[in-house]
């Protein structure tokens, strides 16, 4: 089948009766889509820069320094154990009562979690209930953002043009490297004026900032109305409204299990194999290489504007062939530069690091623009958001481990950087299958979709 066909096909997929469209309601979604995950990822990135900086010293007892980095680290997964919880509320009631207030809620909890954290008193004043309270906190920004991610997809991708619906939702995507290259920007600053400072309180300035993001970010939203396809399906509710309902969630298992497996690989390399290029690697730079942090950090932040970059063209990209097939695309090169990036970073020249994030970070999320897109077209609207919502944090779930996998393949192949690259391959082969299976399911929707519409035809 030629591409011609195929991106007609994908949307269709989606959609298939035609509306009137709304270009300025849809850039309002876009924007409130955007910065809301923009702040998720704010505000993610920040407990992980400061978890083993400024949790481990100020937050738990003893005199083992390395036992209170684990458990800060270990404080870090909490989030992650979160997510899928928070992605099954917020899917049940987001197909229950709608996206956008479930939107709300959740970019207020992520954002008040993170300001609170700035006020927490420390393991020296508060003794146990510090490091208590923090771990409360960090699961409140977990369970927000398991929510925030599939909700905010929707809003853009529901909201979007026919022909545009691999763009939106890879601005959404775009949120991601926002927040990377913000909060990168906010500690270092804050660490340049505070200096010495920075341990005794200044390192509370980024997260108190974080209260102004969530006003920016509720006022965007409560300018947005309900998408249209969440509209048509609660119409659809009303016209049956006898119909038992059962929970979204259940639906997904009893009618579409095996999609939500495919949902899950096809999402799997956006989260573990960027924690894989990010988190370990900062490690491996580090402690592995000897190199100074600051190699990695200014690296990673030249990787993320690469992935902006490279984002935007890619979400372009899908709009004029298929959003499927440049996800499958993508994770082929993500495939290909695996070994490639290591090899350059064991080069220890900072030029080339520099030009392994670009590779990793960039041409490596050729297929995460796009993805939130493909698992909306994967999924039937009223169980949409719990199902994309599951896919991303279930996968979340794995990307926390991938970190300490990595680091202990690492001590298994004595210190050889063979067998991280490996791990990375196999995380962009999974996710490759995933996609291919992924479209061949959209195709086949579509495929009955034309199907039915002609059998109307005939009766008619």
């Amino acid at each position: 089948m030629s591409s011609t066909t195929e991106g007609p096909t994908d949307h269709t997929a989606e959609r298939p009766a035609a509306r009137e469209h709304d270009p300025r309601k849809a850039r309002k979604a876009l924007i409130g889509a955007y910065v809301g995950t923009s702040l998720e990822w704010y505000d993610f990135f920040l407990f992980g820069t400061t978890a083993s900086i400024v949790f481990a010293p100020l937050f738990f007892g003893g005199e083992d320094p390395a036992l209170a980095v684990i458990q800060s680290f270990l404080l870090f997964g909490v989030g992650f154990i979160a997510r899928p919880i928070g992605a099954l509320i917020a899917g049940h009631y987001g197909d229950r009562i709608g996206r956008r207030t479930i939107l709300m809620i959740t970019i207020v909890a992520m954002g008040v979690a993170s300001t609170l954290i700035g006020l927490l008193p420390t393991f020296e004043t508060a003794g146990i209930v510090a490091p208590i309270l923090l771990a409360v906190l960090r699961f409140v920004q977990g369970m927000a953002a398991g929510g925030e991610w599939g909700g905010a997809t929707l809003l853009a991708v529901e909201n979007a043009p026919e022909h545009k619906r691999g763009f939106y939702g890879a601005v959404v995507q775009l949120g991601s490297p926002t927040g990377t290259i913000l909060s990168s920007m906010i500690v270092a600053a804050v660490v340049a004026l505070s200096g010495e400072r920075f341990l005794e309180g200044a390192w509370r300035i980024p997260y108190l900032i974080s209260i102004v993001l969530v006003a920016v970010g509720v006022w965007i939203r409560l300018k947005i109305d309900e998408t249209d396809d969440y509209k048509q399906a609660q119409a659809a509710r009303s016209a049956t409204p006898h119909e038992k309902q059962s929970a979204p969630v259940a639906d997904i298992l009893r009618a579409a299990p095996g999609r939500l497996i495919v949902g899950i690989g096809t999402y799997l390399f956006g989260n573990a194999g960027f924690f894989v290029l990010t988190t370990f690697m900062i490690s491996y730079v580090t402690k592995q290489l000897g190199l100074p942090s600051t190699v990695i950090l200014t690296a990673i932040t030249w990787g993320a504007v690469a992935q902006i970059v490279v984002m935007f063209i890619a979400g372009k990209v899908a709009d004029k062939t298929s959003p499927s097939i440049v996800v499958a695309v993508g994770y082929a090169i993500a495939a290909l530069v695996a070994f490639p990036i290591f090899w350059l970073v064991d080069t220890r020249d900072t030029a080339l690091i520099t030009v392994a994030m670009i590779l990793g970070l960039g041409f490596a999320s050729i297929p995460y623009a796009p993805v939130g897109t493909v698992l909306t077209q994967l999924f039937p609207v009223k169980v949409r958001y719990s199902a994309i919502a599951l896919s991303a944090n279930i996968a979340g779930i794995v990307a926390g481990f991938m970190p300490a996998l990595a680091a202990w393949i690492l001590g298994f192949t004595n210190g050889a950087s063979t067998g991280p690259a490996i791990l990375l391959l196999i995380l962009a082969v999974i996710s490759l299958i995933s996609a291919i299976i992924a479209r061949r399911l959209i195709l086949k929707d579509a495929q009955r979709q034309v199907d039915q519409y002609s059998g109307e035809l005939l009766d008619w």
